[in-house]
């Protein structure tokens, strides 16, 4: 389908929803889905599963916002088109794209499905095609394809240089890759002052590696001749945030704050936010590691 802007007018319900013809079918239909999907809808007065389907069907063309139209014929009225379409049971509702039936289904349906019809008919926005591309390097990415998410992530900056969620994405990659040079760049390419999920996890993710140590064999050798050596243990938490394994970095930090909440003016609470932010507020790590930081503070 054609690439439509992001701005386009939304249309009042009178425009969107219609009674159709035989007589006006040529004009409501054929010739008007060569400029958005039509939804036709054939149904009868005396149909029961036509009067559930109606107002749910109009109810999804409206909430579409001008995406499509709904074209309703009453086949007792109008059998011409009903018969060519070989509409055996109503209602049966088609879907036409550039004059051409191309999808339908028979029978009152759930919304939800009404809304996946009619998702499926909607003409690609600039928006949405960013959105489809965004999702697709977060998979590569989340399923270990660094290269394939970089190369969409940079797809996007292409086309839309400040978009943050693909800065933010790209700068990932490279954090995930081992090369915090480059993911240090990539996040200069967003105003300081902007914001996102992504682009916030690198930037906690690159001061956390800004100050670590980069081993932790003495730390390890330190704590396991005095557990109770906080600054060891914060020291070795650093460096394992800074090689990106946050979950035993947090287990760490929660180790200290249970033993003392206020062991150097906060320094621990301090340093587990910072690894929650680095880890990704949606992940399991900081969902996880905050239940216990609240257990352990109000218990």
């Amino acid at each position: 389908m054609t690439l439509i802007g992001e701005n386009a007018a939304v249309k009042s319900a009178d425009d969107l929803i219609k009674e159709g013809s035989d007589k006006t079918f040529a004009v409501d239909v054929l010739e008007a889905s060569r400029q958005q999907p039509v939804i036709v809808d054939f149904w009868a007065t005396w149909c029961g599963p036509c009067k559930q389907l109606g107002p749910a069907l109009e109810k999804a063309v409206t909430a579409a916002k001008g995406a499509v139209k709904l074209v309703k014929i009453d086949i007792d009225k109008n059998p011409v088109f009903a018969g060519q379409l070989r509409v055996q049971s109503i209602p049966t509702v088609y879907a036409f794209v550039d004059g051409k039936p191309v999808d339908g289904f028979m029978g009152a349906v759930p919304e939800s499905q009404l809304e996946a019809f009619i998702d499926k008919l909607k003409p690609v926005t600039a928006e949405s095609q960013t959105a489809d591309l965004l999702a697709m390097a977060r998979e590569a990415l989340e399923h270990g394809d660094t290269g394939g998410a970089v190369q969409i992530f940079a797809k996007v900056l292409a086309g839309d240089p400040k978009n943050l969620a693909a800065i933010g994405g790209l700068a990932r990659c490279y954090l995930a890759s081992g090369d915090p040079v480059r993911a240090k760049e990539v996040v200069a390419m967003a105003p300081a002052e902007a914001h996102n999920p992504d682009l916030d996890s690198v930037r906690a993710a690159l001061a956390l590696a800004a100050g670590a140590p980069k081993e932790t064999a003495s730390f390890e050798k330190r704590l396991a001749a005095d557990p109770g050596d906080h600054a060891a243990r914060f020291e070795l938490a650093k460096a394992l945030a800074a090689k990106g394994k946050f979950a035993p970095a947090v287990d760490e930090l929660l180790a200290i704050i249970e033993k003392d909440r206020d062991w150097n003016d906060g320094a621990a609470k301090a340093q587990l936010l910072t690894v929650f932010d680095a880890a990704g507020a949606a992940s399991e790590v900081a969902k996880q590691g905050r239940r216990r930081l609240s257990s352990i503070l109000f218990s």
